[in-house]
C-alpha cells in the first residue's frame, strides 16, 4: 500500500551543518535531483537514506514512493485517512502527507527525488543501521494503525517495554513505548566504538552515554534534532517467526 521506502526525511534550517555532520560520521552524499523547491540533499550509509530538507515541516517523516499517486490518493481518502499535505496537479510534483496515531508523519510522493549509489558502500562510524523507531504511547493502538499499511509483523517484545517492529514497504519500522525515545530515531548495531570515540573527540559531536533506550550505549544528535542511537546488539535480537497469538489484527 505505501509503495516503496525513499528516505528518512528531516526538515533542517542549516542545510550545510547537517550535510557536514552526516558526512563527518561516514555517510555519504547522493546526486539530488530539482523536484523539490527548496534546498534538498540526501546522504547514505549505503542501508538507510537520509533526506534533508530546507523546509518548514512539523518533524521528521518516513517518505515512500507510489507512482499511482493520485489513484492512491481517492482510496485512502475512501478509507478515512485525513491528509495534512494533498497536492495533485498535472503541473507539479505530486506529494501526499498524514499522520498516525502519535502524529508521525508519512509521506508520499510521485518519484525518485535522487539518484540511487551505484557502489557498495561501507557503514558510517555508527555502524550497520537497522531500525527507524517511532516513540507511541500504546504499541498496539499504533499496530493497529500500522498493519494495513505495514502488514508483516517482524518481531516484537513485551518486556521490559513493548516494541513491535513491522516490515513498512522493505524498511524496518520499530513502534516503541520506551519513554527514553523522545522524536523518530535511526538505530545502529556498533561494532566500532573506538572509531566512534575518535569522530566524538575530533569533531565535538553532541552526545549522551548510555541514554536508556532499549540498552543503547550511545546517542548521538544531529544539528537538526535527529538522534542516531548506537548498540552492540539489535536490542530485539534474532529474527524469528512471529506466533499467531502476536499478529495484529488490522481490522
Amino acid at each position: 500500500m505505501l509503495g516503496r521506502f525513499l528516505e528518512f526525511s528531516v526538515p533542517t534550517n542549516n542545510i550545510i551543518d547537517s550535510l557536514s555532520f552526516y558526512k563527518l560520521l561516514g555517510f555519504h552524499e547522493l546526486d539530488s535531483g530539482d523536484a523539490w523547491s527548496h534546498n534538498y540533499a540526501v546522504v547514505t550509509d549505503g542501508e538507510i537514506c537520509i533526506g534533508l530538507h530546507d523546509r518548514e515541516l512539523d518533524g521528521p517523516a518516513l517518505t515512500f514512493i507510489h507512482q499511482e499517486l493520485t489513484k492512491k490518493a481517492l482510496s485512502m481518502s475512501d478509507h478515512g485517512f485525513d491528509f495534512e499535505i494533498l497536492q495533485l496537479d498535472e503541473d507539479a510534483f505530486n506529494e501526499l502527507t498524514f499522520v498516525d496515531l502519535d502524529n508521525h508523519m508519512v509521506t508520499m510522493i510521485e518519484a525518485r527525488t535522487f539518484s540511487p549509489s551505484g557502489d557498495d558502500l561501507d557503514n558510517s562510524v555508527c555502524g550497520a543501521w537497522f531500525e527507524i523507531a517511532l516513540p507511541v504511547k500504546d504499541a498496539l493502538r499504533a499496530a493497529r494503525f500500522w498493519a494495513p499499511l505495514a502488514p508483516e509483523l517482524l518481531r516484537m517484545r513485551e518486556e521490559p517495554t513493548t516494541h513491535m517492529r513491522f516490515n513498512a514497504a522493505g524498511t524496518p519500522l520499530g513502534l516503541s513505548e520506551s519513554i527514553a525515545l523522545k522524536t523518530p530515531s535511526l538505530c545502529f548495531r556498533c561494532e566500532d566504538k573506538e572509531a566512534v570515540w575518535i569522530a566524538l573527540a575530533k569533531h565535538g559531536f553532541v552526545h549522551h552515554e548510555h541514554p536508556g533506550f532499549e540498552g543503547a550505549f550511545m546517542s548521538i544528535d544531529a544539528p537538526e534534532g535527529t538522534t542516531l542511537f548506537l548498540f552492540d546488539e539489535d536490542y530485539l535480537g534474532e529474527l524469528y517467526e512471529v506466533e499467531e497469538t502476536h499478529q495484529v489484527n488490522a481490522d
